[in-house]
């Protein structure tokens, strides 16, 4: 049994650059680690990549960082484990990387055993999951029912460690999983190993986001040791430094309670953790605990389609109606659902409008504090219905108003500006984030599927 296990992490998300500055990950591979772990999945883009099931990044980076990581692990000869692969962790952003990793072994001459974890739940699983008492709502609490199951294109569960700990006894080198807790990818080889929980569920938090935890955070790499006591954290970068501060703030990050973090089987607590510089580019970090829950649960994530949607851009310059912007936007709005109810036969509740100034108060609506008068204010109009024709002629109706609609007392029409013909975009279809719950199973493994397989030149 080890008495201490490294483990490097290429970058925050797999896709996301890592290969633009090769040289802490290399820096990181000399440190001989243990296991190659990084987390491929995030729901900071919005629901799209669940609702759609592709990835975010393009083929071709995803392609060009697994093949580094593929590279390294032949070298060192130790695990690569790849989570929520696809941005959504879903099945088909399993496939994808699967396919990648297929394409990269034969290309290296590389032979690699691949375990594919997939977490995609069926409709029928979580119906009977619901009537046995054993889905409950996370807050904001949304109330499940069957008919919002069949709504969505798409469910994923959360992993923790146990499934990836499966793949590994198996013997397997890669490991391609769906949707998993980022700090289970990282803990899941200390763990395997024996070292302390507390200090393995910690330093993969910490290390989720690669760098982030460094004062270089955008250098991609960053390595851990963990051992029977704690784990230290140890910069990559030339120049980075890894300090108590820039350590224990990533507890932080995605977490209501910096002190506590709720994981699949358990809960983490860092309250009574130290955090001691060892030297310029590493901390040591003792005292984190972990107690196993009562029972176990895995997060649920859920994409619904909301319809089609397109979007109207336009700006505006006049100091006049810059001035005079809100009135301007409210007699506009008033003008074009009055026209879609008398044209198009449409009531408020057959599509969705809204508009953004962007310029202006876009992003915090009304918490926006700053008051400078911008040079000009974008207008974006936001239409969303059931249908791409509808949406379309939505959109044609609020044309010739966003070119020329007046305030009230000009008598002159305006001549605002497109910044491109035609001046509406198709979107296609949208999605929204519908499930937030968490559903209790008694075998870690029960929700998720196994797949096996050997690529690349014959052994």
């Amino acid at each position: 049994m080890k008495t201490a296990v490294k483990i490097l992490v290429p970058s925050g998300a797999i896709g996301a650059g890592a290969t633009r500055s090769p040289e802490p990950f290399e820096r990181g591979v000399r440190e001989r680690p243990d296991v190659i772990a990084v987390d491929g999945g995030s729901t900071d883009s919005g629901p799209y990549y669940l609702g759609s099931g592709e990835p975010k990044p393009p083929r071709g980076a995803l392609r060009a960082e697994l093949r580094q990581v593929m590279v390294a692990r032949a070298e060192l000869g130790v695990p690569l484990i790849v989570g929520s692969c696809g941005t959504s962790g879903s099945d088909n952003g399993v496939d994808v990387m699967r396919a990648l990793c297929e394409d990269i072994a034969k290309e290296l001459g590389q032979t690699v055993r691949v375990a594919c974890i997939y977490s995609e739940q069926s409709g029928e699983t979580l119906k009977a999951a619901l009537r046995e008492g054993r889905i409950s709502a996370l807050k904001p609490e949304r109330a499940l029912d069957d008919a919002l199951i069949d709504r969505c294109s798409r469910i994923v569960a959360a992993m923790g460690v146990e499934p990836i700990i499966h793949a590994l006894q198996q013997g397997v080198d890669i490991v391609l999983a769906g949707r998993a807790t980022d700090t289970a990818l990282m803990a899941a080889v200390p763990i395997m190993q024996g070292m302390a929980p507390g200090a393995s569920w910690h330093a993969g938090k910490i290390l989720e986001c690669g760098a982030m935890c460094t004062t270089k955070p955008a250098s991609g790499a960053v390595l851990a040791t963990v051992d029977g006591t704690g784990f230290t954290i140890h910069a990559l970068a030339e120049g980075g430094r890894a300090t108590p501060r820039t350590v224990l703030a990533h507890m932080l990050y995605e977490n209501s309670n910096p002190y506590v973090l709720v994981e699949p089987g358990g809960v983490l607590d860092v309250t009574e953790a130290t955090y001691t510089s060892v030297d310029e580019r590493s901390v040591r970090v003792e005292g984190s605990t972990w107690t196993p829950s009562e029972r176990y649960t895995v997060k649920l994530e859920g994409a619904a389609p909301v319809g089609y949607q397109g979007v109207i851009l336009n700006t505006l310059r006049s100091p006049r109606y810059k001035g005079r912007f809100d009135e301007w936007l409210s007699s506009l709005e008033t003008r074009v659902r009055a026209g879609i109810a008398s044209q198009l036969g449409l009531a408020p509740t057959d599509y969705h409008l809204q508009f953004r100034a962007i310029g202006r108060n876009a992003t915090l609506g009304e918490l926006e504090t700053a008051s400078a008068d911008p040079v000009e204010i974008g207008v974006m109009g936001i239409v969303t219905s059931p249908s791409q024709a509808r949406t379309k002629e939505l959109l044609s109706m609020l044309n010739s108003p966003m070119l020329h609609f007046p305030l009230p007392d000009d008598e002159e029409l305006p001549t605002h500006a497109f910044p491109f013909s035609p001046a509406t975009m198709d979107r296609g279809v949208v999605y929204e984030f519908v499930l937030n719950h968490v559903m209790t199973v008694d075998d870690p493994l029960s929700p998720f599927r196994f797949s096996y397989a050997t690529f690349g030149v014959a052994p």
